[in-house]
């Protein structure tokens, strides 16, 4: 999955690659710079509204993969156009049964997720639908928020080009809002990034770099008893037997015939 100028495995919560991008608009510019270089053959590669263009959707199909793309108003018409479609839907209760249902409960709070695909051929013309490759599905997602204090409430729309009745839509969507969640929360909270005051020069890049390789081997490394990141990384500051685990975790993992794996 790739997410503001790096790209994440969500399945095994690796950072795969990242690029250095000055401003929000230079994000547009690193999302194929960043897919050129990984083989995403067969994968589902997901997007923020930031990465929604037609020449990045058609990049992922040339390089046989598929996407889901969040739709917001930076492509106003064709959001306007699922929009009112869905909100008719609503009023005249004639929206298909959903694709995808969960409850989920945790840290004071339950969410209701309701996932919608939609094939293409169900809308009578969207706005420029033949300018997304492959574009087969438009996904409505639908969440509930209940907190002590509070209820929530958002309706999101994207375009894949995976088949309606493809069972891995919901799974990626909320994979894809996970990274988001907790892979952010992370390197902020124990790794501090945010608070982090280097600003000149290659500093900053380089303790990225750092970091996410940190992130990365303390993830892989499963040895013993489960220990969240935060034990993780003060045993290894203490422990340097467990520090070489960590290095080993990190290092990649060699096939039958001994070559490594990329």
């Amino acid at each position: 999955m790739l997410i503001f100028g790096q790209c994440l495995a969500a399945d095994h919560r690796l950072v795969l690659g990242q690029t250095k991008v000055r401003d929000k608009s230079n994000e547009i510019t690193a999302i194929p710079a960043l897919l050129e270089l990984l083989d995403i053959t067969g994968c589902i590669v997901t997007l923020d509204a930031m990465g929604t263009q037609k020449t990045i959707a058609a990049q992922i199909q040339g390089a046989n993969a598929d996407y889901i793309l969040c739709l917001k108003k930076n492509h106003p018409t064709l959001f306007q156009q699922v929009q009112t479609w869905f909100e008719t839907a609503q009023t005249e209760n004639t929206l298909p049964k959903s694709a995808d249902y969960t409850v989920e409960s945790g840290h004071h709070r339950i969410e209701k997720r309701q996932v919608w695909t939609i094939p293409l051929s169900t809308f009578p013309s969207l706005h420029e639908a033949d300018g997304w490759v492959g574009l087969r599905t438009i996904v409505i997602v639908e969440r509930t928020r209940q907190l002590w204090h509070k209820i929530t409430h958002e309706i999101q729309f994207y375009l894949t080009s995976l088949d309606a009745d493809n069972p891995r839509i919901g799974g990626a969507i909320r994979q894809h809002w996970g990274i988001e969640n907790s892979q952010y929360w992370v390197l902020d909270v124990t790794f501090g990034e945010d608070a982090c005051r280097v600003r000149s020069m290659h500093g900053p890049q380089n303790l990225a770099v750092l970091r996410r390789f940190a992130l990365n081997a303390l993830n892989r490394e499963s040895t013993g008893k489960k220990r969240s990141l935060v034990q993780k990384t003060r045993l290894a500051a203490m422990s340097d037997d467990y520090m070489v685990k960590v290095l080993v975790a990190a290092l990649p993992e060699l096939s039958q015939s001994s070559s490594p794996t990329t």
